[in-house]
């Protein structure tokens, strides 16, 4: 008895892996035609969504080549004049952690002319990123820029969305195995949303359409506003006693609609 509920189980489990890669694999194979890994190939777009990751690895504080490999791709994109405007989307959660400030002070310091930069605090996910690209800031055709595997999971949730979008695949890290079996997990994360349980942003707000000029209020800060090392010690700090940004106060400056508060 105990050997024919073994052998179920892991007959169970079997299907469910076969199951979980098929959909993996459906997903590259429907997004396949939208992504360019050459740049000189890729369409021309009003707007580049740039998908905000981590600076540094939380962990130990070295540099994330994810984050380094999106920038300078993002900046290949607008000079090259592939992308007229970039669109920083990412997570503004803590005081200490903003995505598209950091991303913004960087490209700056490459040249990038700061009239020509537009930021999304409330990206706190690809799916946040990819639809409030259309139903706040007007835009239903634009260039994602992040790795491949990225673009994949964002491709599929535009094109689910009806959005005609299109990635420049950037580079990725060597030994990324860990990564790319935590992006089938997110896939089937994806698919839940899409499909079960019919997900929105986390906010929304009024309409911002691109170009359109935005101020970064002086004191704002980036990621990471601390050294590698102190963010070691902010990161083994209990939850309570890290305070997350406000809506609507210098540290956040997350675009929502007036009422809304966080969760």
């Amino acid at each position: 008895m105990l050997k024919r509920l073994i052998f179920t189980l892991l007959i169970i489990a079997g299907v469910l892996v076969l199951t979980a890669l098929g959909l993996d694999c459906w997903i590259s194979l429907k997004t396949a035609p939208f992504i360019y890994d050459d740049l000189t190939a890729l369409p021309h777009r009003q707007v580049g969504v740039v998908l905000g990751t981590a600076k540094y690895h939380h962990s130990t504080g070295v540099i994330n080549q994810y984050y380094l490999y999106r920038i300078q791709g993002a900046l290949n994109a607008y000079n090259s004049g592939k992308v007229n405007y970039l669109l920083l989307s990412g997570d503004n959660a803590l005081q200490s952690y903003n995505e598209p400030v950091t991303m913004r002070r960087d490209l700056i310091a490459q040249g990038m002319p700061a009239a020509d930069i537009v930021l999304d605090f409330a990206g706190f996910r690809t799916l946040d990123s990819i639809i409030r690209t259309r139903k706040v800031f007007d835009t239903n055709d634009f260039t994602i820029i992040t790795q491949r595997f990225h673009c994949q999971r964002a491709l599929f949730i535009a094109l689910n969305m009806g959005i005609q979008a299109q990635c420049y695949a950037v580079p990725s890290p060597k030994n990324m195995l860990s990564v790319r079996l935590r992006e089938i997990v997110a896939r089937l994360g994806a698919l839940s949303d899409l499909y079960l349980m019919k997900r929105e942003p986390r906010f929304l707000g009024p309409l911002i359409p691109i170009p359109a000029r935005q101020e970064v209020p002086q004191g704002t800060q980036g990621y990471p506003a601390v050294s590698p090392e102190q963010l070691l010690e902010i990161q083994q700090k209990k939850p309570h006693e890290i305070k997350p940004a406000l809506p609507g106060s210098a540290q956040s400056h997350a675009i929502e609609a007036p009422g809304v508060n966080r969760q």
